[in-house]
């Protein structure tokens, strides 16, 4: 086996593709959904784009393997990315709303190929002593890159199509690094297995926790700029928006992590879902008259979301033998993907009879219902001591464990 590096340093290069990659995410998370909430197209296409993002996401969980299994990981994510290019120049070549659609699902389907490849290759490239910071670098810099590409959207002008003329050049810069490394092409990752039985038996509330997290996360980050645009707020706020919501994430993951490291994680679950209800009423309660309150707020609300993800993950880990852990991300994978899918699909159908505040209510019965799953199944099984724990990392809902296609031997060493 080929000699893995010894520091962060030796990583570099496959942070900085996708932190660029996440600029020019960022500045489309924020870009298409105000552009369609502004334009003439129907009141459920905005909507739709959220939708096939997922979509396109759970496309991408079927073809990844595949394609890195065939040509190796440094040309699968050179592939990746020219689809990435792809779909920016299809937006921005015009408003055609079912283009734009179609285009998303595009980006989706070659964004989570993005996550796979570069997620099994940091575990691959990290040694065992350190692969948990690298994660937790790959993670805050691709939120920061997130968010620092919504706040570009607020600098530049949103009529015509210098966005997506942004995003392709952030994805071809992002190119370089990735094709100028000295970094070791990892092996061909094993066959994805998708163990439902497994996950469920292992942990329920991990199961339905990921679940509750793909639909939770793909509504609060896809639907807020359409709420926002549909209430008339100007392009800068919105960005300024995007950008506020993405640093919830560290402010109230890190802590609330923390504390599931010392008591009972499915405790921490519960008081999670209770901010994601304070944060949904303070959301149907707050004006846009006072821009910087709702900033603060949305960002507590997708804090929040994140949160459910991270200790959902931790919570299956600590139940889960190592053995079973490639099983077990495969699962957690394609599960968010589909939920990914399947909520906003569902904000979208109901937006026309409950309005613009859908996705916020649709937020709050997920958190609802999982707080009282959790509630119930608090009775049923005893928490794993903290000693016997995996130690809880830093994660994004909205870059799900792609890691599922790592070789089994990352985890063996």
């Amino acid at each position: 086996m080929t000699k893995q590096p010894s520091s962060l340093t030796s990583i570099a290069s496959i942070v900085a593709s996708m932190t660029a990659v996440a600029i020019g995410n960022g500045m489309m998370l924020a870009y298409v959904p105000f552009a369609l909430t502004r334009s003439d197209a129907p009141d459920w296409v905005p909507g739709a784009a959220v939708t096939m993002i997922a979509f396109g996401g759970l496309v991408g969980c079927v073809i990844a393997g595949p394609m890195i299994r065939r040509v190796g990981h440094a040309r699968a994510f050179s592939c990746s990315m020219a689809l990435v290019i792809l779909s920016a120049l299809a937006i921005a070549l015009g408003m055609h709303p079912l283009v734009w659609v179609l285009a998303r699902g595009l980006y989706g389907a070659s964004g989570n190929t993005n996550f796979i490849i570069a997620q099994s290759w940091l575990n691959h490239a990290s040694a065992n002593h350190w692969r948990g910071k690298a994660m937790a670098l790959f993670y805050m810099a691709y939120v920061i890159g997130l968010g620092t590409g919504a706040w570009l959207f607020g600098q530049i002008p949103a009529d015509g199509n210098l966005p997506p003329l942004v995003t392709i050049f952030f994805t071809a810069l992002a190119l370089l690094p990735i094709g100028l490394t000295r970094l070791p092409t990892p092996p061909a990752p094993a066959k994805v297995s998708i163990d439902i039985p497994m996950v469920w038996r292992n942990s329920p509330v991990a199961f339905i926790g990921v679940l509750a997290a793909g639909g939770l996360s793909m509504v609060v980050q896809g639907f807020t700029p359409i709420y926002a645009a549909a209430n008339n707020v100007s392009q800068g706020d919105v960005a300024n928006l995007m950008f506020v919501m993405q640093f919830g994430l560290i402010a109230i993951q890190y802590p609330m992590g923390t504390l599931s490291d010392r008591i009972d994680r499915r405790l921490v679950l519960i008081g999670t879902c209770l901010l994601i209800l304070v944060a949904g009423f303070l959301a149907l309660s707050a004006t846009f008259s006072n821009l910087i309150l709702l900033m603060l707020v949305f960002a507590l609300f997708a804090g929040a979301v994140e949160t459910v993800y991270s200790i959902a993950n931790a919570h299956a880990n600590d139940r889960t033998d190592p053995a079973d852990f490639v099983p077990l991300a495969s699962t957690m994978l394609v599960a968010w993907s589909a939920a990914a899918t399947v909520v906003p699909l569902m904000v979208t159908v109901l937006m026309p009879v409950f309005g613009p505040r859908t996705f916020i209510y649709a937020a709050m019965a997920v958190a609802a219902l999982y707080a009282l799953f959790v509630l119930a199944r608090l009775r049923k099984r005893d928490e794993v001591p903290a000693a016997e724990r995996e130690s809880f990392e830093l994660k994004s809902a909205q870059m799900p464990n792609a890691g599922a296609l790592v070789e089994a031997e990352a985890r063996a060493e």
